[in-house]
């Protein structure tokens, strides 16, 4: 009789075990990346070919670019929801920059680096100010759009230069230069948490602040340093935005800030930091861009999506708990 216990505890941590590993995460949205491929292409004759999924993974390249470096910043222990926001202003500071006589490319650089500052004022905020960084992004996110639509009046600015909309609409061997930068983006930060001292020290900044300050980690200089690296990033993914579109507009990017969180969520990062996955959050970014195309092309109603995003959002959440718990 005292086997039943004995091997029912055993199959509680087994289980608590495999939800509390990154690498099983990853396998899990993987697997339902490919049911939903699979899903879709057995409903519609029209999404299983070539141009449609590089088209999905065109429209969610600039997604996948804020989430993914929206990952480390949760990692660490942070928050910052500002990234949307800042890609919005990003795309506004090429166009008037480039207005007035500046070469395009160097102007990508001045709003890069001006977004990276902003980025870096966010993680002043929190890091020396101790603000929560919730309410500290939340308001920095309402004051630079507010600023966008103040240096344009609330118009969209054309930005047709054909050298710098390759960026948002040419190919490398057929390839979206968009779904490129976002892969190679993915690889870089990939290889930085889990190949270098720093990566290490992101998790463990996030997963046990104290005890990492007492090893002789410092917290803050990390958080500070991956808000500079958002802000630089949400910037890039605007620039590319901008050259999609061939314009741009304050509020671009604004309203993919929930998919951006979402994505993060459901690829496996705590809320509560110290554990999360590039390549988690870039099978999200998939995930939710695989189930938007599938459903438009089944012709539901943009409403309907738009509670379905909801629906995963809290979801993601809910299972986020269930791993937090697991990993006690």
């Amino acid at each position: 009789m005292t086997d039943v216990p004995a091997n029912g505890a055993r199959k509680t941590r087994h289980w608590r075990d495999l939800l509390s590993q990154d690498n099983a995460g990853v396998a899990v949205l993987g697997t339902l990346f490919l049911i939903l491929v699979v899903g879709f292409s057995l409903l519609s004759p029209y999404f299983l070919n070539v141009n449609n999924l590089l088209s999905i993974g065109t429209n969610m390249a600039v997604i996948g670019l804020m989430a993914i470096v929206g990952t480390p910043v949760i990692i660490a222990g942070a928050l910052d929801l500002s990234v949307a926001a800042i890609a919005g202003l990003a795309g506004v500071l090429v166009a008037l920059l480039a207005a007035m006589g500046i070469n395009i490319w160097l102007a990508a650089l001045l709003a890069v680096i001006i977004c990276g500052i902003i980025g870096g004022g966010n993680g002043l905020l929190v890091t020396r100010l101790h603000l929560n960084p919730l309410i500290v992004t939340l308001g920095t996110m309402s004051i630079i759009t507010g600023s966008a639509l103040v240096l344009t009046n609330g118009l969209s600015k054309p930005l047709l230069v054909p050298a710098f909309n390759w960026l948002g609409s040419g190919r490398v061997f057929g390839v979206p230069f968009p779904v490129i930068a976002m892969f190679a983006f993915a690889t870089l930060l990939w290889w930085i948490l889990a190949r270098t001292k720093f990566g290490r020290e992101v998790y463990a900044a996030g997963g046990n602040p104290e005890a990492s300050r007492l090893m002789g980690v410092n917290v803050e200089r990390i958080q500070l340093v991956l808000y500079i690296a958002s802000g630089a990033v949400g910037a890039m993914a605007g620039i590319i935005l901008a050259a999609m579109l061939g314009a741009a507009a304050p509020n671009a990017a604004g309203q993919q800030l929930l998919t951006v969180v979402a994505a993060i969520i459901l690829g496996g990062t705590s809320l509560y930091g110290g554990r999360g996955s590039v390549w988690g959050t870039v099978f999200a970014v998939l995930i939710l861009g695989t189930l938007n195309n599938g459903l438009t092309l089944m012709n539901v109603s943009s409403f309907w999506q738009e509670i379905t995003r909801g629906t995963v959002l809290i979801l993601a959440v809910a299972f986020d708990q269930i791993r937090t718990r697991a990993a006690h």
